[in-house]
């Protein structure tokens, strides 16, 4: 059977508490346990539980205006309600169309698929063309300027928030909020209907557009501030590619080899920090991730070993690229759970200037022992004059040749022996196909 979770209003609670205080004390018990919000899972059939939606064309994550004869509005509403679990979602404006006349927001199960979100009863909804927020019909305040390609708006409810409705013991009013790129825009307070509201985006004029990331939960301003870091300092360039603190999680379309995600480091690796690894989080539909280092001004649609000036390993096939679209036999293939890591073996005399042009040499075969000894132990020898050799880009000639080496869970898996590029090699995350998500530590051998 499928279950659902179902908003209960927490007076219409109390009310069963009184009424069923005669029961077993062990049924009595469940009820005072329950969450300050209940949160209760209720049998559904399958078509209560699938999103309900009519003209607009679903691909995915991607819904697209598909007008009929009679051009009315088409309207989604995803298969879930917002619970205190999944309280908000967003919607990324990947085209405007001709108006950009999108609404965002959130509706009862019931509500009507011809009509704008917030222009009827059970509902609460902004408008992209102006940022203007509609409640049950009625216009309110406009929270933004209009809203373009690129922006995400979010919507969601804060159920620690909730109130009773003045004069109705049985009405349950929760703060419904809205988000513009990260940043709060306001919030209004709505009535809860029986069984909740569910994210709902409409639309209305042809080559609209949005991307849906339901089952989110958002973090205010104020408090993120407070939060553990998301690390997006750490990143130069994130393309179709999502940061939530250490986890990178792919946001393109992944319908072919144009549509690749590129996750780059700022920083190249060095004789202080010169490995790296990723964990296999959600493999996605085909688990075309790959980890590896390229040069700094790499293409961004294209997997790390595809291109001149970088190398690969790939976790679909376990075959490694070098500057090339052809891959070579490497290691084994990577599922969920999997690590990989990549790192560079500086030889000891090294000196860090880069002064080739990222090409590879003939492959050699080193020893995984050498490697394994690199992961276990700490440099024994001083840093300082190599990382400030690094910093000041000093001009001293160099053998520019390095090993380039790859694990997976810990153990060897090859060695290979590249020339550094100008500017150094830069760890490199690629994906390809939807949900897939990586977890990734870009220090793991320095504490």
């Amino acid at each position: 059977p499928i279950y659902m979770l179902s908003c209960v209003s927490p007076h219409l609670l109390e009310l069963l508490k009184k009424l069923f205080s005669t029961v077993h004390d062990t049924t009595m018990e469940s009820l005072r346990n329950l969450h300050p919000y209940p949160v209760l899972r209720m049998k559904c059939s399958g078509s209560e539980s699938e999103a309900a939606h009519e003209r607009v064309a679903i691909d995915g994550d991607f819904i697209s205006y598909a007008p009929d004869d009679d051009d009315r509005v088409g309207l989604y509403i995803a298969g879930y309600p917002l619970t205190p679990d999944s309280c908000y979602y967003e919607a990324e404006i990947i085209d405007t169309g001709m108006e950009g006349s999108i609404s965002i927001g959130v509706c009862s199960k019931r509500y009507p698929l011809d009509v704008h979100v917030g222009c009827a009863t059970e509902s609460i909804g902004i408008t992209t063309d102006d940022g203007r927020v509609y409640k049950e019909g009625s216009k309110g305040a406009q929270l933004c300027t209009r809203c373009e390609c690129g922006d995400r708006i979010g919507c969601g409810i804060k159920f620690d928030q909730i109130s009773e409705a003045r004069g109705d013991a049985f009405c349950t009013m929760v703060p419904v909020y809205f988000v513009r790129n990260g940043k709060e825009l306001g919030s209004v307070l709505m009535s809860l209907p029986v069984g909740g509201l569910y994210p709902a985006i409409g639309m209305h004029s042809i080559g609209e557009e949005v991307r849906l990331f339901l089952g989110l939960n958002w973090i205010p301003e104020e408090d993120s501030l407070m939060s553990v870091d998301t690390n997006e300092e750490e990143w130069y360039r994130l393309n179709d590619i999502r940061l939530n603190g250490q986890i990178l999680e792919y946001t393109g379309r992944g319908k072919s080899i144009i549509d690749v995600g590129l996750a780059q480091a700022r920083s190249p690796l060095n004789t202080t920090v010169h490995y790296f690894e990723i964990e296999i989080v959600d493999p996605g539909e085909s688990c075309y991730i790959a980890i590896g280092l390229t040069r700094r001004d790499y293409p961004k649609h294209r997997h790390p070993g595809w291109n001149k000036g970088s190398i690969g390993y790939h976790a679909d096939d376990g075959k490694i690229f070098i500057g090339s679209g052809v891959g070579d036999p490497f290691g084994p293939r990577c599922h969920k759970g999997d690590r990989m890591g990549c790192g560079i073996l500086f030889p000891r005399d090294y000196v860090c200037q880069y002064d080739s042009d990222g090409g590879s040499v003939e492959l050699s075969p080193s020893s995984p022992n050498e490697v394994d000894d690199l992961l276990e132990l700490s440099l024994d020898t001083s840093d300082s004059e190599d990382e400030d050799c690094w910093n000041n880009q000093c001009a001293i000639e160099c053998n520019s040749k390095v090993k380039v080496f790859f694990t997976r869970n810990g153990k060897t898996v090859g060695v290979r022996q590249m020339r550094i590029p100008k500017g150094g090699f830069f760890p490199t995350i690629g994906m390809l196909s939807v949900q897939e998500k990586v977890r990734v530590d870009l220090r793991p051998l320095t504490g």
